[in-house]
């Protein structure tokens, strides 16, 4: 189980942190990301980020998010800046407990990731 923290009320043009940690175990995932849902659409892949460190981004969020890890806590961070409406949603973490990392072409899919946490609702008014 994951747990997601930090989503809520901002305005546009704000910066928020999201943060996602395990909860009742302890494992070393090859891959943690993080999606995103909005009302009426299907859940969208936003970024990722593999145990090596590299990172992929979906074009909606390139050059405004940024994902970064702390691996000793096994958490996962999602920096948020220049929130627009449409990025208003329910955010969720995943991550992939297989050992081999994922090949960045398969980052951005759900089926990568096998753990996933309940969401984090965040709502970008203007």
């Amino acid at each position: 189980q994951l747990q997601a923290y930090g989503g809520g009320l901002a305005q546009v043009g704000a910066s928020l942190k999201l943060s996602c940690t395990p909860s009742g175990r302890t494992f070393s995932p090859s891959a943690m990301g993080w999606f995103r849902q909005a009302p009426g659409k299907e859940r969208e892949f936003v970024a990722a980020i593999r145990a090596s460190g590299s990172t992929v981004y979906a074009d909606s969020v390139k050059g405004r998010f940024a994902i970064s890890r702390d691996r000793a806590k096994v958490t996962v961070y999602l920096q948020m800046n220049s929130l627009k409406p449409g990025d208003t949603a329910v955010y969720y973490c995943a991550a992939r407990s297989a050992v081999n990392q994922p090949i960045a072409t398969t980052m951005g899919q759900r089926g990568t990731y096998d753990y996933w946490g309940q969401g984090t609702e965040l709502t970008v008014s203007s």
